[in-house]
Parts: C-alpha cells; structure tokens; sequence
C-alpha cells in the first residue's frame, strides 16, 4: 500500500488504514449495541462510494452535499469524496426544505447524501427546485424504491469493480493542500449563510499546529472520542472528527442528543469536544439532584466542592498537591468527586474541549473541582476553525487561551481581533464582495470578535461587534458579557439583553423551569400553569434580585432595567438558534417585538 504525502484528510485516512488496519476505526448503534468498524473496513466503503461518485462522472471541485445527523456513513461519504477531488458541503440534519434548498443551490451541489426518509423527502422538494442536483443517496434503505434515487446499501454491494488500486492512489497522491476540500455555510446570525471555503491545508494546518500547542501526548491512538456535535459544524468536523483521524483514534457515535447520558456511560469517553450548553446543562442536573438530598449529603458535598475549588490552581498550572490539603482533596475525591464522574460518564475522560460559545466561569470551575480538566478555546468557521486554546497546565479561567502556533494576530482601534495563518480560510464562495469585506490586503481575517490579551499572553473575547448595542446615550455595551454573568443564575435558561438605541437595557429571559417549579413548591407560591407562574410577583421579584446580584459588577447603564419571561424555549426549530446553538438576536427582536415595546413604555 503506498504511503502518502499527508496533503489532504483522504491521505492521512489512507496512512492510517495502512498502519492501524483491523483496528478500530469508529463505533455505532447497531440493535441497540455499539458495533465497531475497523480502518479496513471504512476503507473498502471509502472506496466503492468513491468509485460510485466517479461512476456518475463526478470530477475535481464538483459538490457533494451531505445533510445527515452524525453517523459513520457521514465519514464514508465525506473521505470518498475527499478522495476524488470533489468538495465535502455538509448541512445541519435539522434544517428546514428551504435551507436546505438554499445551501444546494448556492453551492451547486450535483450530488446529495440523505440520512433518512425525512431527509430524503426535504431533499427531493429541493430537488424540484434545482439545475444543478443530479443524484441523491439515502444511507437507510427507504420504505419504498425510487428511481430517482440510490441506496448507500447497493452502493456498497455493488460488485468489486473499482478502479484499479492505483488510479485511486494516484487520485489521492495528486491532491494538494491548497485545493477545496469543504465548503461549509454560516449559521446566519446577521444575514444569509456565507460558503466558507476551506482547503486541504486549512483542515491539515489547523491540526498540526493545535497538536503542537498542546504540547503533549493528550491525542493519541488509545483515545477514545464521542461523536455528538453536528459534523455540519466545523468544531466538530475538525477537532471531533478529523483530528482523531489523524491520531488512530477511536470514534463512537451517540444515538442522538436525547441518548447522550447513556452513551457517555456506556462508551465511557477519554476525550471530550463540547460546546457550553452541554457543561451547563450536566452542571444544572447535578446541582438540582444535590438540592434533593439529605442534610448530610448536601454538607459532604459542598465541603468537598469546597476542596475542588481549591485544587483549581493547581490544576491550572500543574502543581502537585502537598500537605494536609492533598489529604482533604483524596477524601473529597473519594467520597465525591470518582462518583460524581462515573454517574456522568465521565470518569474516563482525560481531557474535555469547550468552544463555539464562552464558558460560564461558574461551569469550567464545577467541572475543574471535580478533577475534569476542561480546556477552552477560541474560533470561527472561517479560520478551520482553532485560533486560540487553552493548555494542559497552563489554564486560566475567563480566557480563551494562548493563539496557537504560526498564527499572527492584530487588534484594530475598535479592539477588533485580526488574524492570520494557514488556517484562514480562502474566501466566501461566490461572493466576493463579502470576502473582500473581512480579508485585508494583506491576508489578515477580521473576525468581528472585541477582545483583550493580558501580560501573560491570554486572550479574553469582550463582545462580538455586529452585536453590539450603542444606547440612546451613545454608550457602547457588549451584550454577551452581561447575558454570560447572568446565566450563572441556576434560574436563568436563556438571555437576550435588548437597548439598542434605547434608554436603558431590557432583557427577555427564559427561565428554568425545573429550578422555578421547586422555588414555587418551597415557598407555597400556587399557580394555574406556567403562564401564571411567570406573571407572580414573587418569581419576579426573586429574579431581578439575581440579576442584580450578577451584574453588580457593571457600570450603572449596563444593568438591566427591566425583563419579560417567556415560556417556550428557543431551539433552531423555534428559529430563534442557529443550529450551533447561538442566539439570532434579529429573529428575537422581530418575534417578541410587542414584549419589548412593553417594557420601554
């Protein structure tokens, strides 16, 4: 088997195959049980679905949408497309017909897998929308045969016709790290999905070098990684998927979110890529069951808390414990924090990464007390995506760490973050004007993040720029800080700060309603139903004296003046998230717009 130049994820794939062989490669669901996969077996499927796209005349830079949840055909279809040349445009399995009909018109996409039926039946309304849509392949065998459509069954048990091994080497071998591998579209929290197009050596670069940041031998072939965040998502297309790749790795992947508890537990992870709202919501559970327990519980619990939090320092600069503190943590440790882990899932995880949004210091603080060491970080779609990250031993809470290696970095007059390196991406496809728009001159990406970077080098996002409110007094405030201290409160779900060009600042709130439901039981508070329950004055009242209590820290036209709680929770489906789960600040103020007007009465 030839050994490839490691210019494109299909040849590092290839590498691999050849050094890990019956090895496994990725797990799933199957009857209920994970089943693995081994590196040759992904290979030979690797390899008929690519001789299937060029069987279609499928050729170099053509698209090839994939709009399916995780799952290890996901991989097959992406490095089969990889392998040929063609360009990888993944799209959320949540979204609706019509942006899914928007992404494969704007890419023209000529090919599109399809997870499921319901899949399927958005893809073909599309379809009758579209020039450019040739094929679609299901990978679940549909209920009823069409003829315009392939099963990724019979793609696979198609007889051993292939090209012979060495057109597909020479295939591989031609690659290069500045030809497209993937064009993956904005979640559109400003305006319509841009194509970011990322090559080769965007994905290979941001890799090697996040690899060397680390500094140590955290990645490697005894890891294993669970699958849950959209593999539409860059962060997990890179850090939960290629990067294990890259390291011999094995990847299981979760049933669905729903699962996600049980499959922590069963497949007992040692490295974890996470988004905020996962750390938030185990940290949550955990502190309503301690609200549960008995009197002597709940005192061993936050005695031992007590010690966690005390540990944090060392944990962060990779100090040993010493003295009668390293006696008090072991117990805290073995009383508390071993179960607290084995009942998560947790208790093999070596490391866990949070990115795509900040990280309550409230959440990294839990999940550090306990002896889970999580690393923060910093980027966006368009830089493939790491620029920033925290490291083992070198952590400090509220940043996003050190830039990684080969990545230069300016800050404009606004305080705005520039960077540049191999992991920028080549522009907007078919858009020019707005490539021109935050690529300067001379290579730097202008990311629209404000930030701070301290004498010891970390960096500190302050607010996002197109969120910005400006006040009616010409004050400029960063909304994001606020609704991130805000969320600390156990009461408070989701947070829109609302005032621009108003008086004063409002926010509309969702709150928790598991935490509300004991607070009303506790207090006798007795109510109709929910409605009811958000209109009582003392919910009220004890929520606005958690906000005040956690904005106490703000300059007087940075707090909140009033809020409104609602009842539904935002989710993409409801419109108001994108499908990486960040608020869309216009659909919010255009949907509520009457509760709003309310509060500046």
């Amino acid at each position: 088997m030839t050994e490839f130049k490691e210019n494109s994820m299909a040849a590092v794939f290839q590498n691999r195959v050849k050094e890990f062989g019956d090895r496994a490669c990725v797990a799933y669901r199957k009857d209920g049980v994970y089943t693995d996969l081994s590196w040759n077996e992904m290979d030979e499927k690797v390899r008929a679905c690519s001789h299937y796209l060029l069987s279609i005349g499928i050729k170099k830079n053509d698209k090839v949408a994939i709009f399916s949840p995780n799952r290890y055909e996901w991989w097959v279809a992406d490095l089969a497309v990889l392998s040929i040349g063609a360009v990888t445009v993944p799209i959320y399995s949540t979204n609706s017909m019509e942006e899914t009909l928007y992404i494969l018109d704007k890419s023209q996409s000529k090919v599109c897998f399809a997870a499921t039926s319901l899949h399927l039946e958005k893809v073909i309304k599309a379809k009758k929308k579209l020039t450019n849509l040739e094929q679609v392949v299901i990978f679940e065998n549909p209920e009823k045969k069409r003829k315009d459509v392939t099963s990724f069954e019979d793609i696979l048990s198609i007889e051993k016709k292939h090209e012979k091994p060495e057109v597909f080497d020479k295939k591989i071998a031609s690659l290069k790290l500045t030809d497209i591998a993937s064009l993956i579209y904005t979640s559109g929290t400003t305006g319509d999905p841009k194509g970011v197009i990322l090559t080769n050596g965007n994905f290979i670069s941001n890799i090697v070098n996040s690899l060397e940041h680390l500094t140590t031998d955290l990645m490697n072939k005894d890891n294993i990684f669970l699958s849950f965040l959209p593999l539409s998502h860059v962060l997990e297309r890179t850090a939960g998927y290629y990067m294990p790749l890259y390291n011999g790795a094995k990847v299981a992947f979760a049933g669905s979110i729903n699962t996600l508890m049980d499959d922590m537990k069963e497949i007992c992870p040692t490295i974890l890529v996470s988004v905020p709202r996962t750390f938030e919501k185990v940290h949550a559970a955990i502190l309503n069951q301690i609200d549960d327990a008995s009197i002597i519980k709940k005192i061993i619990f936050r005695w031992s808390m007590k010690q966690g939090f005390l540990n944090i320092p060392n944990l962060s600069n990779n100090r040993e414990r010493t003295g009668f503190f390293s006696k008090k943590y072991n117990l805290a440790e073995k009383l508390v924090f071993s179960k607290l882990r084995e009942k998560i899932g947790m208790n093999k995880v070596r490391t866990a990464f949070s990115a795509g949004a900040p990280l309550a210091v409230t959440d990294a603080e839990f999940f550090l007390g306990i002896g889970i060491t999580v690393l923060e970080g910093y980027g966006l779609t368009e830089t493939s995506p790491v620029i920033s990250l925290n490291q083992l031993g070198k952590i400090k809470l509220g940043t996003v760490g050190h830039l990684i290696p080969n990545t230069e970095y300016k800050i404009s007059d606004e305080g705005e973050l520039w960077v540049k390196g191999p992991q920028i991406m080549k522009g907007y496809y078919r858009n020019t004007k707005a490539t021109k728009e935050v690529l300067t001159s001379d290579g730097f990406f202008k990311t629209a993040d404000q930030v701070m970077i301290d004498e010891d080098g970390f960096l500190s996002i302050t607010g996002r720029i197109k969120d910005i409110i400006i006040t009616a007094g010409g004050k400029n405030i960063s909304p994001q800080v606020i609704e991130g201290k805000l969320k600390e409160s156990r009461y408070i779900e989701q947070i829109a700060i609302i005032g621009d060009r108003r008086k004063y600042l409002t926010a509309l709130i969702i709150p928790s309603f598991e935490n509300l439901f004991k607070f009303a039981e506790k207090h006798g508070i007795e109510y109709i139903d929910t409605k009811d329950l958000l209109s009582n004055n003392v919910i009220n009242e004890m929520i606005f004296r958690k906000i005040k209590k956690h904005t106490s820290e703000f300059g007087r036209v940075e707090r909140i003046k009033k809020f409104t709680l609602l009842e539904g929770e935002w989710t993409q489906e409801t419109k108001e998230l994108t499908p990486s789960l960040k608020v869309k600040r216009r659909v919010i103020e255009e949907k509520y717009k009457d509760q709003i007007e309310k509060m500046y009465e």
